[in-house]
């Protein structure tokens, strides 16, 4: 499990200089950690494989997953799962024995001018979902803005919704972690940062994703990192083409997964590798892939993983 609060860095990898003359995407060379190898934890968007949580599960087990993010079941989002659903699914996450990295939530993914105790209410019941599936990790957002508004327009408000949301997961024994979805206040390193030192609790941490910073512009790895290592405590692996925004599977885009994860295991990360594809079409619950692609995503992810000597169990 990953811990709580910043991470003192051990032998940083050093993003090497952009060759400006350079057309296309950059290849990056990346100098191969010396340190010895390293385990994470591999984990999975299920309903990115099936709607089906016994067809989930069976697919990330073949893949050498040992546990699974939960973001709906059956086509139900966590958010409206009723407690006999959860524990169902509980009960079938246990027969596969696979474990839950965290709860997907959809908290946060509105616009910022509904009422704190909306997105408090919800968060009270996705709370009891992640109890009853026997995890800490709830992932969140941090609000849209309508058109014409800027981020400086809404910060405020969002940080007194963050800061509402962290205080009741530090009251509830739970961590939050901020997803930097494109378009809503954090999506930028900058903003997120922000929203990390505003609030500055440690029931609040960073799910770091590469492909979402991709398609807002930012090279990850290069302009992100150093600045949210402190408080990265979950990584949702997912590239992406900067020219078209379009999900690849990992080392196959601009995301810098290569000099991400070779920075991550040489600063001591121990925690979730999260597989998040978004390789075929997206349906209302988020983003789908289906188990064919779902399984070409974890296979490039292995891939640069043991490249870095990682072992993902």
């Amino acid at each position: 499990m990953a811990r709580l609060g910043p991470t003192p860095f051990v032998n940083c990898v050093t993003a090497p200089e952009p060759e400006a003359a350079r057309g296309g995407r950059e290849t990056q060379e990346i100098r191969v950690s010396k340190t010895p190898p390293a385990v994470w934890s591999l984990s999975g968007f299920g309903d990115e494989i099936d709607p089906d949580p016994a067809v989930q599960a069976a697919v990330l087990l073949a893949l050498g997953a040992s546990h699974i993010e939960v973001r709906s079941a059956w086509g139900t989002n966590v958010s409206e799962l009723e407690p006999e659903q959860v524990a169902r699914l509980k009960e079938i996450l246990d027969e596969k024995g696979l474990k839950v990295s965290a709860v997907a939530s959809p908290v946060g993914k509105v616009d910022v001018s509904l009422p704190v105790e909306h997105e408090l209410a919800r968060l009270r019941q996705i709370i009891s979902v992640a109890r009853g599936l026997e995890t800490k990790y709830i992932r969140i957002f941090s609000f849209y803005r309508a058109e014409g508004r800027s981020a400086e327009d809404i910060r405020e408000d969002v940080l007194a919704r963050m800061g509402a949301l962290a205080a009741l997961a530090a009251e509830s024994g739970v961590v939050l972690l901020h997803e930097n979805e494109k378009g809503i206040y954090g999506d930028t390193p900058q903003r997120v940062l922000d929203i990390m030192e505003t609030v500055n609790s440690p029931a609040l941490r960073i799910a770091w994703d590469n492909a979402n910073f991709v398609q807002v512009g930012v090279k990850p790895y290069t302009e992100g990192y150093a600045m949210l290592r402190p408080y990265l405590e979950y990584f949702q692996v997912k590239d992406a083409l900067a020219t078209t925004g379009e999900v690849v599977p990992s080392g196959e885009g601009d995301g810098e997964l290569d000099a991400t994860i070779a920075a991550l295991k040489a600063d001591g990360y121990a925690g979730f590798a999260s597989l998040e594809p978004h390789l075929a079409s997206a349906h209302e619950l988020g983003g789908f892939s289906g188990p064919a692609a779902f399984g070409a995503a974890a296979r490039a992810f292995a891939a640069l993983a043991a490249k870095h000597q990682i072992e993902l169990v």
